[in-house]
């Protein structure tokens, strides 16, 4: 599922730029990531790369549902 571009800069917004893993598999689960992104790099392998993802399977397309995650934490 593909979000809206406006959810996309919502969520990015939000962020502040950094990444917003919280999962319980990483050892920063206590605390966000944190890894500084940049906005020209979404859906790209390179520096400050980054991608939205649901956080939750099912749970819409609204802000509420999406984060911004580093590559690291989105491809784990």
């Amino acid at each position: 599922m593909a979000f809206a571009e406006s959810v996309v800069k919502q969520a990015w917004e939000r962020s502040g730029g950094q990444c917003e893993c919280r999962r319980r598999t990483h050892a920063h689960f206590y605390i966000p990531c944190g890894k500084s992104l940049r906005w020209e790099t979404k859906d790209q392998s390179s520096y400050g790369a980054w991608e939205t993802h649901q956080t939750k399977a099912g749970g819409g397309e609204g802000l509420d549902n999406c984060e911004v995650l580093c590559w690291s934490c989105y491809d784990t």
